[in-house]
């Protein structure tokens, strides 16, 4: 068995009855990006046979953490508290005289919600995307205030939350994630 990998994946689609493309962001457990094709259709249902990827990023280091994927032993020797967290957080922002809202997606490893959002709030998107009335957020369902905020375990499919864990390891490796970017239909994946 190859080791399992957490993938980040910007999803895009244009759903029935849109006018633009839309996005959203899909996390899950697998061998490879190739092997999450089922998962990622059942996570966005309406887009149908429309879906695509724009974005995706195999997660194996975060703020000076690797992330490590492993199966879920027994549930009742896990510890009930973590002393890290991966955190997913989701910046909305407005520039002058751009029609659209801008986005800034960030991962952070925190130990509860609170001190990531600080993290989030600290970033120079979060301090450089907003004028008068338009102000930078952490973005929710409404863009209002603070709540697009997840921890990505609570996030993933159901059959990857009880059967995978992520655990956090520290280290000195400072390297990125290599991000790949370009259109890429579910079908190539095959």
């Amino acid at each position: 068995m190859q080791e399992l990998k957490l993938f980040m994946v910007l999803l895009g689609c244009r759903p029935p009855g849109r006018h633009t493309e839309q996005h959203d962001i899909f996390f899950g457990i697998a061998e490879s990006l190739s092997a999450l094709v089922p998962a990622m259709k059942a996570f966005w249902r309406e887009a149908a046979q429309k879906i695509h990827i724009d974005a995706w990023r195999e997660v194996n280091l975060v703020d000076g953490y690797r992330v490590k994927v492993s199966v879920r032993q027994d549930i009742f020797k896990m510890p009930g508290h973590k002393e890290q967290r991966l955190f997913f957080v989701n910046l909305g922002g407005y520039q002058p005289g751009k029609f659209e809202e801008q986005h800034h997606t960030i991962l952070t490893v925190q130990p509860n919600r609170a001190l990531a959002i600080q993290q989030a709030k600290a970033t120079l998107f979060f301090k450089n995307n907003h004028f008068g009335k338009a102000v930078s957020h952490i973005d929710d369902k409404y863009g209002i205030d603070v709540d697009e905020l997840y921890d990505i375990e609570e996030i993933l499919p159901a059959a990857h939350k009880s059967a995978y864990m992520i655990e956090l390891i520290p280290t000195e490796n400072s390297l990125e994630d290599e991000i790949h970017l370009g259109y890429l239909k579910l079908s190539a994946l095959k």
